[in-house]
């Protein structure tokens, strides 16, 4: 025999009155914490913006915790520069999940230039799918002398990396508003990129553009193999692998792998009307 609530209460009825409650007073139900899954797809902001000083001090800090040597003095303080024109942006347009100082720093920063203990870079360079400018910006205050190409098919993103080149006063960076295709054939020597896509995919898309004898540098995790495993079997005619380098960032669990493919040979393409790209692109 079923028990009687004696209490009166119903589950169902205290649900739907939760409901009302919620919209009859939205705002007293929006502090409320969320859940990460409730976040996915919301702009979330930093909780606090340190100030140029205050985020070279802290960039200084982190490098020396993390055996990074590389910057000058003057070029730290232009990522932290670049850090500020991050965070402010951030909530309007959602450019990184990664909110706070220190993950940037190692995470976009380190990351971004640790390859360079690894390998030398071929010039012209282009970052193909540079987001916020991931790692052409970092990349490109390294190396201040060397043209360098970001390549990025989202207009909101355009528009900021252009407001970074003027703020961070950065010369010889040309900015692609467009997504790389093989008929895209700007001559460039280097390919580098952080992007997912597959890597038979990207030596496909710049199959025009990346000179005999240039190389892609293909920034990924530790789990590639299958995407190497693929791409030699099916590039193998055009491109061959010349190093393959697992690292980590150190005093962290971060493991990477720097792979990188050089062209041995150009394939025919269709003919296209597009050459060059023109000035107003860049």
């Amino acid at each position: 025999m079923a028990h009687k609530n004696k209490t009166n209460y119903s589950p169902y009825k205290a649900r739907q009155e939760k409901t009302r409650q919620e919209k009859k007073h939205p705002a007293k139900h929006q502090n409320q914490t969320l859940a990460p899954q409730d976040l996915k797809g919301k702009h979330r902001k930093p909780n606090e913006v340190f100030s140029l000083e205050e985020a070279n001090d802290r960039l200084y800090d982190v490098f020396k915790n993390h055996e990074f040597d590389l910057v000058s003095h003057e070029q730290r303080k232009q990522l932290a520069h670049y850090y500020r024109l991050l965070m402010l942006n951030q909530e309007k347009e959602n450019f990184t999940r990664l909110l706070s100082l220190k993950d940037i720093a190692i995470k976009h920063f380190i990351d971004s230039l640790i390859i360079l203990k690894h390998t030398q870079l071929s010039f012209p360079l282009m970052d193909l799918g540079t987001g916020p400018g991931l790692p052409g910006i970092p990349l490109k205050i390294f190396y201040p002398n060397e043209k360098i190409l970001l390549a990025e098919g989202v207009q909101r993103r355009v528009n900021f990396l252009k407001h970074c080149r003027e703020e961070l006063q950065l010369n010889h960076l040309e900015i692609i508003g467009k997504n790389i295709f093989p008929d895209f054939v700007y001559p460039v020597y280097g390919v580098i990129t952080r992007a997912v896509e597959d890597i038979s995919n990207t030596m496909n898309n710049v199959m025009g553009c990346l000179q005999v004898g240039g190389k892609i540098f293909f920034m990924k995790g530790p789990g590639v193999d299958p995407e190497i495993t693929k791409a030699t079997q099916e590039m193998s005619e055009f491109y061959t692998l010349e190093q393959d380098i697992a690292y980590d960032i150190p005093h962290t669990p971060n493991q990477r792998r720097l792979v990188i493919f050089k062209k041995i040979k150009s394939k025919e393409l269709i003919d296209s009307e597009e050459d060059f790209p023109q000035e107003n692109e860049f």
